[in-house]
């Protein structure tokens, strides 16, 4: 029965994690930094559900994050849309986000984890949509 469930791929979807440096020319310690979801397709996805949570050790122990869920009507086809802000102070967890949306009547669902101490300046690309260097998982 499981062979008869058609397996899914979500494609051209991404999850960027991004300093916003305003002036500054190198992320630092006080520099805010975004969660963008960017719709890489080339029609608009609907009903998009993501949630994020992060876990991990810190100091030996085990650390838990809120769950945080953040719901959009619609992502248009080669655009973005902030999901929420980041604090660094989590950055030496796994930050995980499921990513739910529609296309036409089907639903697609994806993990992206971003591992522990990955966000930083020495993995940086550039950002396609929003035009910014950061952390990005396709």
């Amino acid at each position: 029965m499981l062979k008869d469930i058609p397996e899914l791929k979500v494609e051209d979807m991404a999850l960027a994690i991004v300093p916003d440096l305003g002036e500054d020319e190198a992320p630092h310690e006080f520099t805010v930094w975004d969660v963008f979801l960017i719709n890489l397709k080339n029609q608009q996805v609907h009903g998009v559900l993501v949630t994020s949570r992060g876990y991990g050790v810190c100091d030996g122990e085990e650390v838990k994050t809120s769950v945080l869920r953040h719901f959009f009507d619609y992502v248009d086809p080669l655009s973005a849309v902030r999901v929420e802000p980041i604090d660094r102070q989590v950055f030496g967890l796994n930050n995980e986000y499921w990513l739910s949306f529609y296309i036409g009547s089907t639903i697609y669902d994806r993990k992206y984890t971003f591992l522990p101490e990955t966000i930083m300046e020495e993995n940086f690309s550039h950002i396609p949509v929003i035009d910014k260097q950061g952390v990005m998982i396709k």
